[in-house]
């Protein structure tokens, strides 16, 4: 048998190729973006309670109301932005899932969505598998990775239906500013245009700053799909969980597609985590956790020939390497696993074009000794 491929020029994602390889050679990865620490006890032996107590069945479609109704809660307490529970806040199994049913529910075949890369891996993909059309807004280190607002307003077009943004940023760890979503509101103000917000590391921002969710600004919240996930906030990637938040009516069309994916997400662990989020110090102690990670491994690197800017958001850094050697990042990524026994991402990857700018990305997510090993062997070059 034959099968046509919708997807004939994709292959197997980065992350997967530089896990795999760093496996092989017993390379310490810091490439794929997950901890090698386990997250509190705390949280798992919430699971475990309700496992016990039988919680073990299918959760409504849209995640058990008490999940719903402290996520809606601790926006509140953190923006003075109010969901309704009920109609406005959906759990889904990971914000890859969210990501991905926000695209559906308001793309059709024609419309173009404007991408800004570099950008995660899973965007364009589900722009095109829908009928649309990616349209990228390419942002470089030369000027800190800053979006050109006027840049992104020569994109717009009778066809443009989505931008997808992400705060922090992966892989540049950068973050939006109050002056870029005013910018970015003077641009959708007035058109049928809306916006996902990919916020995943909401929580995982340094040096003092605030998340400017795409939520605090009116005109932008009115059409926006803000994807969050706990997985990277408590450390439990593996877990697959997350919610989105948008106005009920982007909610009922966003829902109509998430039944069809995956119904509903795994119940001990929404009611674990209701109880979790309860207490604040659960996650607002994260920025500082994180802080201290980042500093570590910059510690560890700062007398290496890498030049860098400190990252103010997400669990990455991105280095660069050009007084080091001219390789392409994808070679170099793939020879320093191999070589010195240290993976990263190559930044090219992100780009659509594969723009290599000379830039590693490497996941600080990592138990000190790890940072400290790798900081010895990056040392070296």
């Amino acid at each position: 048998m034959n099968i046509t491929s919708k997807q004939p020029n994709t292959g197997t994602t980065i992350f997967t190729v530089m896990s795999k390889l760093a496996a092989d050679c017993g390379a310490l990865n810091l490439s794929q973006g997950f901890p090698n620490f386990d997250c509190s006890p705390k949280l798992t032996d919430l699971v475990t309670h309700y496992l016990k107590k039988g919680m073990n069945q299918y959760a409504p479609m849209a995640g058990i109301q008490p999940f719903r109704e402290v996520i809606a809660q601790k926006i509140s307490d953190a923006y003075q932005i109010n969901y309704h529970p009920d109609t406005e806040v959906t759990i889904v199994s990971g914000a890859t899932e969210a990501l991905y049913a926000a695209i559906v529910a308001v793309v059709h075949q024609g419309d173009e969505v404007i991408l800004l890369e570099p950008c995660y891996d899973s965007y364009a993909p589900a722009v095109t598998l829908n009928g649309g059309t990616p349209v990228y807004v390419t942002l470089t280190p030369e000027n800190g990775y800053k979006i050109d607002w006027n840049v992104v307003k020569s994109k717009i077009t009778e066809r443009t239906k989505l931008i997808i943004l992400n705060t922090p940023h992966n892989p540049t760890g950068t973050v939006l500013s109050e002056d870029d979503l005013t910018q970015l509101a003077e641009i959708v103000r007035d058109t049928n245009i809306f916006l996902i917000g990919d916020e995943v590391y909401e929580h995982i921002i340094f040096d003092g700053r605030e998340h400017w969710s795409l939520l605090r600004n009116p005109i932008l919240q009115e059409r926006s799909f803000i994807c969050g996930s706990f997985g990277k906030t408590f450390h439990v990637t593996g877990w697959k969980i997350g919610y989105c938040l948008a106005p009920k009516a982007l909610t009922e069309e966003f829902r109509k597609v998430h039944q069809w994916l995956t119904f509903s997400t795994v119940t001990p662990i929404q009611y674990a985590l209701a109880d979790f989020l309860k207490e604040p110090d659960n996650y607002l102690s994260i920025p500082k956790f994180y802080q201290e990670k980042r500093d570590k491994f910059l510690t560890c690197i700062k007398d290496s020939r890498f030049t860098y800017t400190p990252a103010h958001g997400s669990f990455f850094q991105c280095v660069n390497y050009q007084n080091i050697t001219d390789e392409g990042d994808y070679d170099l990524a793939i020879r320093l696993t191999r070589e010195i026994g240290v993976a990263s991402i190559p930044v090219s990857v992100f780009y659509n074009q594969k723009n290599d700018y000379k830039i590693l990305r490497f996941c600080f997510a990592k138990d000190d000794e790890t940072l400290e090993r790798a900081g010895e062997h990056l040392c070296k070059l």
